[in-house]
């Protein structure tokens, strides 16, 4: 064990993947990570969906240092700064129309939170709808609006006036070859929960645009048209949680676009400063102003050497078209994936949305989920100098989120380790964790 990974074993508070041995991060460029021993890693993770402009992108590096010479704090909720008021000028420029006003916090847990409180205040109702396997971060507010037992376990009892629906995963619904009957029946469970589960006293539905944590589920496109509709008609608010796959994630700036509606509060983390510590939820004006002075602040939120680092990212991603990078380099990594799962039966449904993608694995014709299988593949995949994640409710969905700057010969690489991975998986029998 290095000198690292035992002082994280004596004195952080932290959990580990059991079965894989840690990676002692040294620096990282791009989509390349290299360890303490000199070792290179293809990083198709990105720090869950974090580093979407890439590891220590010089502009971004740049900015932020430049910012570093002149101010690192002032509690802007408090003071003013440059950098973050013009990152609010660019968020609103951004952003889907008419969402202009926008709040910074430090992490997406923390605007979440916000969000749901902002909901209340401006409807004077109090309730919060949510869906089964969605994932809003780990403090209590936000896991109580999370529907997924694997990260809600022992830490309850949550918030009451929360009331879930069923997720828009077509793949596990009785209707999955039929999508636009799925998306009637969860709009009339939408309108059976407001009217059963609720005593219509809901301020707002908080949905992700692509479920990350919950398996990279993506709803058919007509979906959020069609909630939207219902939560209209009882004056509810949608807060898209866009702290995974904002950001150009899915080849659009915010995944919510795919889906031709507008949220009333959008939330965004994890890609916004490109490794930076910083949130934000924006909303439009008449929203905005259900906060009075004092309702809300944040010591730390708006920093501005991480709204800095934020500006520049923003415009890299603009000037290098990461967008159309994420939408062709996705679309070239499913097709690829999609003729493995032809001679791969382990592979049940390859799936996403630009470079958010999830690869279901089960291990047989019942869809039994392949858990102890998806782990084995991420071992391989690591032992082999890729990284990739892991999740999904049942925690057998491979995950590739890269930088999106990624190289092709990158992804060639990531997709041929991914490929033996899963042949040296398929040809074993794996065995469960116990």
């Amino acid at each position: 064990m290095s000198n690292t990974i035992q002082k994280y074993s004596d004195y952080v508070i932290t959990s580990f993947m059991k079965s894989i041995q840690p990676v002692v991060v040294e620096r990282a460029s791009g989509a390349t990570v290299t360890d303490v021993n000199g070792r290179e890693y293809v990083d198709c993770f990105a720090g869950i969906s974090v580093v979407n402009a890439g590891h220590n992108h010089p502009k971004v590096i740049a900015a932020a240092k430049a910012q570093m010479d002149k101010l690192v704090h002032c509690a802007s909720y408090i003071y003013h700064s440059q950098p973050t008021a013009d990152l609010a000028e660019k968020m609103a420029e951004i952003m889907p129309g008419g969402l202009t006003k926008t709040f910074f916090g430090n992490g997406g847990a923390e605007a979440i939170e916000g969000a749901l409180k902002l909901a209340r205040l401006y409807t004077g109702k109090h309730e919060y709808l949510s869906l089964q396997m969605s994932f809003h971060g780990r403090s209590w507010g936000a896991l109580s609006v999370t529907g997924n037992y694997g990260r809600k376990k022992r830490g309850g009892p949550y918030a009451a006036g929360v009331a879930f629906l069923p997720a828009p995963y077509l793949f596990r619904s009785p209707w999955r070859d039929d999508p636009d009957e799925a998306v009637r029946q969860w709009a009339q469970t939408l309108e059976d929960a407001i009217r059963y589960s609720t005593s219509n006293d809901v301020a707002a539905l908080i949905a992700e645009p692509v479920m990350g944590e919950g398996g990279i589920i993506v709803p058919p496109p007509n979906y959020f048209r069609e909630i939207k509709k219902v939560l209209d008609a009882h004056k509810i608010l949608f807060i898209a949680d866009e702290v995974q796959s904002g950001f150009a994630r899915t080849g659009k700036m915010f995944a919510i676009e795919h889906y031709g509606v507008t949220p009333d509060i959008l939330v965004t983390a994890k890609g916004i400063a490109d490794g930076f510590p910083l949130s934000a939820f924006t909303t439009r004006p008449e929203i905005a102003a259900a906060f009075t002075p004092g309702d809300h602040l944040s010591t730390f939120g708006g920093n501005p050497v991480s709204c800095a680092a934020a500006l520049a990212n923003i415009q890299v991603m603009e000037d290098e078209n990461l967008c159309q990078r994420s939408r062709e380099s996705g679309a070239y990594v499913v097709e690829r994936l999609k003729n493995v799962q032809k001679h791969t039966p382990l592979i049940a449904d390859v799936r996403g949305l630009g470079l958010m993608i999830g690869i279901e694995l089960v291990k047989d014709a019942a869809l039994t989920p392949a858990a102890a299988e998806a782990e084995a593949v991420r071992e391989f995949c690591l032992h082999h100098g890729v990284l990739i994640g892991v999740g999904g409710v049942f925690g057998n969905v491979v995950r590739m989120q890269p930088p999106l700057v990624i190289s092709r010969q990158q992804l060639d690489h990531a997709l041929d380790v991914l490929e033996q991975a899963l042949a040296d998986v398929s040809g074993k029998k794996v065995r469960a964790a116990s």
